[in-house]
């Protein structure tokens, strides 16, 4: 009764007659099951934001729930300043943005509004050169093309940490019916000024420790999001715009997503057309954002054929170059979340330079770094496992645009030693051990894979395994247990006695479990391929003694 109370109060107020179509459909039809998807539960804030499907209800991206969103976060916002409002591509996001702008006009706040779709990094870089109090990002990121989300960030310009996300939650749950949120009338939203462009690419160029030499030629994938534009600007101001070869197919922002049918880089088939390109035209490089273009996926010759780099390997190369070549002259200070490899810290204790490790999620990253630089310090790198990488103070999020650039640059310098990206790879490899990642993700959608992720969770906390791969577990470590160095979090971290690591935790912004694994493998002298086949051979044996230990296999 609840829920058929709920879903027809909803349909009472909706403003999207979409939405209330579909709302209306389904009450017909008496769909207890579909209706209890959409109102037996609420959206929450996780790893980066709120993501959904489209759809009616406060558990699904609409109109409506933009609306109360927006009201939450304007009854929280503190101080004196404007809101940054940009969007991507995605089916509702231009609405969506536009349903923000309103709300927070009618709150009485100034708004900045993206007159065109926008990548996330270019709205977060906006809300610190603005001087804003928050910012909003209507975005799914790399979702499926049937989802949309909305990221909050704060006057700091990282996405929102406890407790402010709690008391925006807590806010949200006090809005009361629609007819009482006002309204702005968006002829009174400012556009962003062209400086707040012009700033992030100055600043950008900045960090570049190898701007010279010829440019390689670089296949480059906007994935049919909002990265091409941006892109194009910052490589033409860089001098690197001659070598870019864009994947005419996905250039330009669509929604539908016509060619790939999960718009993720690291999705098996979302690189075919790039890489395709990239053979015909003897391209040294693919560089591919995602659809948001915050995450950066890099793939280069190898053996005959394209070899994708993970977002460990992408990040520590990066790392590296920066360490080596950039400025000594504050404390650095590199980051990554526990998720992500542990080569970074060789490679940080290598140069002398500090460490940090954080939780999932590049929030946790930015808020580590803004301290940091504050106290005199230089943030010089932060990277996620997932593609995610932010250089220096520009941005504080993962920004793809920076990244490509800064990687193109790397692959020039290594060119004009007769040089690879793999070769730079072997090399890290031979100091510091061959660090070798896989990742495997459970997916349980709806209520009741909600109910099956919990589960999984309990039984490894009330069974935990005392061996993975033959190799004995020599230290669990539960970040939701009293005294851990990390807010609680509901992960799971397997030491094993071999410097394997094992680690569970659900997903932030999608229906999955995901279990990572890392081992370390000697290189000695050993080629790549025969140290990668050992390596890979162990993390075979780890997930799979783990999906026995499941049930999953």
């Amino acid at each position: 009764m609840r829920v058929l109370e709920a879903a027809r109060a909803w349909l009472a107020e909706d403003p999207d007659p979409e939405t209330r179509a579909e709302l209306g459909d389904a009450l017909e039809r008496g769909d207890l099951a579909l209706l209890t998807e959409w109102f037996g539960a609420r959206l929450e804030f996780g790893t980066a934001g709120m993501r959904a499907a489209l759809g009616p209800g406060p558990n699904r991206m609409n109109r409506a729930w933009v609306h109360r969103v927006t009201a939450g976060l304007a009854a929280v916002l503190e101080g004196p300043g404007p809101v940054v409002v940009g969007y991507d591509g995605r089916r509702g996001s231009a609405p969506f943005a536009a349903d923000a702008a309103a709300v927070l006009l009618g709150a009485g706040r100034e708004v900045y509004l993206f007159d065109r779709v926008c990548p996330t990094p270019e709205l977060a870089h906006a809300v610190v050169a603005l001087g804003a109090v928050g910012g909003v990002m209507v975005t799914a990121s790399h979702n499926p093309p049937g989802d949309n989300g909305y990221k909050v960030y704060a006057r700091n310009g990282a996405q929102i940490i406890p407790p402010l996300d709690g008391l925006i939650s807590a806010a949200i749950d006090r809005v009361g019916p629609l007819a009482g949120i006002r309204r702005g009338d968006l002829a009174g939203v400012t556009p962003v000024p062209p400086g707040i462009r012009a700033a992030y690419v100055a600043q950008v160029l900045a960090l570049r420790v190898h701007p010279g030499g010829p440019t390689p030629t670089a296949v480059y994938t906007a994935m049919h999001g909002v990265g091409s534009d941006l892109l194009g600007v910052l490589f033409a101001a860089a001098g690197r715009a001659g070598g870019l070869v864009p994947v005419p197919e996905q250039a330009e922002p669509d929604g539908r997503f016509p060619t790939v049918s999960f718009p993720n880089p690291e999705e098996p088939g979302a690189l075919d057309l790039a890489l395709k390109l990239a053979s015909e035209r003897g391209a040294a490089v693919v560089l591919a954002n995602d659809p948001d273009a915050d995450r950066l996926a890099v793939a280069v010759p190898y053996e005959g054929g394209w070899r994708p780099l993970t977002g460990n390997q992408v990040g520590c190369l990066l790392a590296e170059d920066l360490l080596a070549h950039g400025p000594h002259d504050r404390r650095q200070l590199v980051a990554t979340t526990i998720v992500s490899s542990r080569l970074l810290a060789r490679i940080a204790a290598y140069h002398g330079a500090e460490y940090a490790e954080t939780l999932t999620g590049f929030k946790w990253i930015a808020n580590t770094a803004i301290p940091f630089d504050a106290s005199g310090g230089a943030f010089v790198l932060g990277f996620e496992e997932a593609l995610g990488i932010s250089a220096g103070s520009v941005v504080r999020d993962k920004d793809g645009i920076s990244a490509a650039l800064l990687i193109l640059d790397l692959v020039a310098h290594l060119a004009l030693r007769g040089e690879t990206l793999i070769d730079a790879l072997v090399r890290l490899y031979r100091l510091h051990g061959l660090h070798q990642s896989g990742q495997r993700s459970m997916t349980f959608p709806g209520r009741a894979g909600q109910d099956r992720i919990a589960a999984i969770s309990a039984q490894l906390r009330r069974d935990p395994p005392s061996h993975l791969g033959g190799v004995a577990v020599a230290t669990i470590r539960d970040l939701l247990a009293p005294g851990s160095p990390f807010p609680p979090s509901d992960v799971l971290a397997f030491d094993l006695a071999d410097g394997s690591v094992v680690l569970v935790r659900p997903s932030g912004t999608e229906p999955k479990i995901k279990l990572y694994f890392e081992v370390r493998e000697s290189m000695a002298d050993l080629s790549l391929a025969a140290a990668e086949a050992r390596a890979v051979a162990r993390l075979a044996a780890l997930q799979s003694d783990l999906a026995t230990h499941l049930g999953t296999n």
